[in-house]
């Protein structure tokens, strides 16, 4: 039976642990730690959207309206982020991609193609299905993502 998500307050990663891994991937990247790059970890980790580039930087410009955070350092950072795999990201072809972060338990996605909206769920059916799947076919899974195209009920109506 599926579940879907509503709220994700019960973050699998504690911040600091995640504040540490970030400062461990900025020296080894040979880059500063630097409060805005801090502030969109913590607004990333805060956040129950999927966010796209500008609309983080928008969220942040509100939230910290005394921090100076180009839209350029959001962009390098969440590539950054992307690469390590601490930040997940949904592709919209030309409208770009929205992020969510990694260390979110693991979920599926229902997308939108009228609206964008976005709804996460969690079914344990398809997990082992998948799973098997692999195992049948001789193949270790490492991970995966299922992205589930299609029209919600709001835009039906």
């Amino acid at each position: 039976m599926s579940k879907v998500i509503t709220n994700f307050k019960d973050k699998t990663v504690e911040y600091e642990q995640l504040l540490n891994d970030f400062k461990s991937l900025l020296k080894k990247n040979s880059l500063k730690f630097t409060i805005q790059r801090e502030v969109i970890l913590e607004t990333l980790y805060n956040s129950d959207e999927h966010l796209t580039p500008e609309s983080l930087h928008h969220l942040i410009q509100e939230t910290f309206p005394d921090l100076k955070t180009g839209i350029a350092t959001v962009y390098r950072t969440l590539l950054l982020l992307e690469d390590s795999n601490m930040v997940t990201s949904l592709s919209f072809g030309a409208q770009g991609k929205k992020y969510e972060l990694g260390a979110k338990n693991h979920h599926d996605h229902l997308i939108c193609t009228e609206c964008g909206c976005i709804t996460e769920f969690v079914d344990e059916e398809i997990e082992d299905r998948q799973e098997n799947i692999a195992n049948e076919l001789g193949f270790k899974m490492k991970d995966h993502s299922m992205q589930i195209y299609g029209i919600c009920n709001k835009c039906q109506n």
